[in-house]
């Protein structure tokens, strides 16, 4: 994707020389003096990953990974400083800094060519959305003259540079139709036509292009030549990816066939995708960092993007806000995956298998494969929601190349290799006290602050359990607050009370209860035997465990890595590190013990 329309933006600094960066082509830099010598393969490599996100703290794993792949040398970091080094000589003080966990590389707008196709496009797509054709063209067009070729040739030996390239290949290829469609609605199919051949044929199987392609030959008097066109793709499309046309396709054949111009296309601000996604919720408050963040991320993703937290903090409705979000940088789809039930448990294989059949409007005897195959050609976005182990979502993650895959999960998921990743906490008291009023009506709220408050902290803060909750009390308008907390506060009762039709919040914790290990539970119910607290560090664990404090940490860790225990944030040792147990698990894990006999 077009590194840049994220980044943190940069204004010209006159203590540093004037700069011109290209990563549309072969990487170059070059002053007004001529170009610079950038060094050897592997210094270009570092430039290059940098460049691929300007303006951004890029870590030195992935500077690594940039330049060694998976087998860097033991004296990586320190041939890391020397690329460095070498580069701040050719580019100038001041403009490639260290921060902590990496380098950041200075970038103004106008210095890289990658943020200037990527304003001109944005430009053009306004225009073109209010109607000013001629403006979008102008703007488009000078977009794509920025165009120097198949971008970094000569890196192409790393995947993560690799990615990065195909990436800025699907933002051109996106803001080429955009351009052929406007010029289209200008009466300019010749020139359309003209221009698309090559890339029509490098790239068969990216739907938008070829239709666009097609109504410019029949516009262009070149109706069989069309129609010859269409009858090979349907035959390439059947034959590669087990698919029929898809809706923009089959317009243009019964154009051909028909033999008159029908409406040209929409602006592209005005089309989307192929997109199966779950309605965005209207009862969404707080979490507006969160959701500018999985943007932000998804846009300039390379690997997956991953979402983890504890059941009920709310991870299926901020992904599926970001994706509703994301309309118009997924122009061939936003597609939702369910990897669980309703109930929390992992779904069978083959029925994951049958919705990837539905999706993609196809009885292939092997969906996954054929899943694989439109994804290496589409922009198109992936939520794949409650994943539950590495391997089998690894199975369908996009191969490198324009899709990105948002993946949500309990488990933090270390083997996917994040490009992004959000570990997402509970609410703050305000904003479970706003999703409580957005539900029940901010009067109810008012009236009754101190029984309110109590309501959302026997929820545990937790979104889901708030949202819950709120729900009941909308239908129940005459019950009191303060009696529903009463209830809630009752820890027999608790969990019964969050329940709405089919939707228990105890069903999804007796299944996290039930896909823990043994040793597990144990060190849950011993964790849940003492009044529940916010945090609690490693002493309190200790002596609770009765362990020493190796396997006490030990223990903790695999609940932490089994996505039931809460872990800092931020670097901290382990004797004075601060976990949490969320108010209600560590409540449904205390109802697991057994009742003590009675006398």
């Amino acid at each position: 994707m077009i590194a840049g329309l994220n980044h943190r933006p940069a204004t010209p600094n006159p203590e540093r020389p004037p700069l011109r960066f290209r990563l549309l082509g072969q990487l170059a830099a070059e002053t007004g003096h001529g170009p610079l010598a950038l060094g050897s393969l592997k210094q270009r490599a570092v430039l290059a990953a940098l460049l691929g996100h300007p303006n951004t703290l890029l870590s030195t794993d992935l500077l690594t990974e940039a330049v060694w792949e998976d087998e860097p040398p033991r004296s990586a970091r320190k041939n890391l400083q020397v690329y460095v080094s070498g580069l701040r000589g050719a580019l100038g003080a001041g403009r490639l800094v260290h921060r902590p966990g990496g380098y950041e590389l200075h970038v103004a707008d106008e210095e890289l060519d990658t943020l200037r196709f990527a304003a001109l496009v944005r430009s053009g797509r306004e225009a073109a959305a209010r109607q000013d054709d001629e403006q979008a063209g102008r703007l488009l067009g000078e977009a794509l003259r920025l165009w120097a070729g198949p971008p970094l040739p000569e890196l192409r030996h790393s995947s993560a540079l690799r990615a990065v390239a195909e990436r800025l290949t699907a933002r051109y290829l996106a803001a080429v139709e955009d351009w052929a469609e406007v010029e289209l609605r200008l009466g300019h199919a010749g020139r359309v036509a003209g221009a698309l051949t090559d890339l029509t044929d490098r790239h068969p199987l990216r739907e938008r292009l070829q239709a666009v392609h097609l109504l410019a030959l029949h516009r262009a008097g070149r109706r069989a030549e069309a129609l010859a066109a269409f009858a090979q793709l349907r035959q390439q499309l059947s034959r590669e990816l087990g698919l029929s046309p898809g809706p923009e396709l089959e317009a243009c054949h019964r154009e051909l066939l028909a033999d008159r111009p029908t409406p040209p296309p929409p602006p592209a601000a005005a089309r989307s995708g192929r997109t199966v996604l779950p309605p965005d919720t209207t009862a969404f408050t707080g979490r507006e960092q969160q959701v500018a963040e999985l943007v932000r991320a998804a846009r300039r993703a390379e690997r997956p993007v991953v979402l983890t937290g504890p059941i009920g903090v709310g991870k299926t409705a901020l992904a599926i806000r970001a994706a509703h979000a994301l309309r118009d940088d997924f122009p061939d789809g936003r597609l939702f995956i369910h990897l669980r039930d309703a109930t929390g448990r992992a779904r069978e294989p083959r029925a994951v298998a049958a919705d990837l059949a539905r999706l993609l409007a196809t009885d292939t005897a092997d969906p996954l494969q054929t899943w694989r195959e439109w994804l290496a050609e589409h922009r198109a976005l992936v939520v794949l929601d409650g994943a539950s182990d590495d391997h089998t979502t690894h199975a369908l993650l996009p191969p490198p190349g324009p899709a990105v895959a948002l993946v949500t999960g309990r488990t933090p998921l270390p083997g996917l290799g994040a490009t992004h990743r959000t570990d997402l906490a509970p609410f703050t008291l305000p904003e479970a006290l706003a999703l409580l009023s957005l539900l029940v009506g901010t009067h109810r709220v008012d009236a009754a602050p101190t029984a309110a408050e109590r309501i959302v902290t026997a929820c545990g803060l937790l979104p889901s359990a708030v949202r819950l909750a709120g729900y009941k009390l909308a239908a129940l308008r005459h019950l009191p607050l303060d009696e529903f907390a009463d209830r809630l506060t009752d820890p027999h009762r608790a969990l019964d009370e969050l329940a709405v039709g089919e939707t228990r919040l105890r069903d999804r914790l007796d299944t996290q209860w039930h896909a823990l290990t043994p040793d597990q539970r144990t060190t849950l119910t011993h964790l849940a035997r003492h009044p529940w607290t916010p945090t609690f560090d490693l002493t309190h664990a200790r002596h609770t465990l009765d362990l020493p404090p190796a396997p006490a940490l030990a223990a903790l860790e695999h609940l932490i890595l089994a996505g039931v225990l809460l872990c800092p944030t931020e670097e901290a040792p382990a004797h004075i590190a601060h976990y949490s147990l969320p108010r209600l698990t560590h409540l449904h894990a205390h109802l697991q013990q057994p009742a003590p006999d009675r006398p």
